[in-house]
């Protein structure tokens, strides 16, 4: 039987720190450097990936996202978004030739596993979507922490026009739990989970040493 994981109480207060640090600068442009360097610190610290997988998919998002602009220009709006070298496209492009054509830019960036393309063929979205977007993903990333089924820091949360998606290494019973309380959240259109599944035992060893070892 699949047990739910409860958040340890200690680490509450600090999840909780890390996320404020990370949306503010989102809604506000800026925050002070030394709180979100520790919030930073804290989600690195509690996330499944190895950090030198953290450092991979931070290095995938920077070049996919200069490749893209470089190649596409003004035919696309895409932001990337890379976990466990999983990569996930969103925004808007000008055609089905674009759409298509930004996926292979990114496939061909070294060390991407695999490319998710959720753009659609659209008009640049609007800053006040874009601030609805920050905002909803705020929330569901709120609730998830509140809901105490999953932890809040092996969930990643994007949010495009509406649209949630959600990555991360979970079990069955945390992706179904992230999916139940991301799709009750108000202001969420639709929930697109983008997950690798992994059993209990994994999960377990995985918080266990902090870091994937694979």
């Amino acid at each position: 039987m699949t047990k739910t994981r409860t958040t340890p109480s200690y680490t509450r207060p600090l999840l909780i720190a890390a996320l404020i640090g990370l949306t503010v600068p989102a809604l506000q442009g800026c925050f002070p450097v030394v709180a979100a360097g520790a919030g930073t610190a804290v989600l690195s610290a509690l996330d499944r990936r190895t950090s030198g997988t953290q450092v991979e998919d931070e290095g995938i998002e920077l070049r996919a996202g200069n490749r893209l602009r470089e190649k596409l220009g003004n035919r696309a709006n895409v932001s990337v978004t890379s976990y466990n070298r999983n990569v996930l496209l969103t925004g808007q492009v000008a055609d089905e030739a674009t759409l298509a054509e930004a996926a292979t830019i990114v496939s061909e960036v070294p060390n991407v596993r695999g490319v998710s393309n959720e753009t659609e063929i659209a008009g640049v979205s609007s800053l006040t979507q874009r601030s609805n977007d920050a905002l909803v993903t705020s929330k569901v990333k709120a609730r998830i922490l509140d809901s105490q089924r999953v932890n809040a820091n092996h969930v990643k949360v994007v949010t495009e026009n509406g649209r949630v998606y959600l990555m991360g290494l979970l079990t069955e019973a945390e992706g179904r739990a992230a999916k139940e309380v991301a799709a009750s959240t108000s202001g969420v259109r639709k929930v697109v989970a983008i997950i690798e599944t992994i059993s209990p035992e994994e999960a377990r060893r995985l918080d266990a040493t902090g870091s994937a070892k694979k």
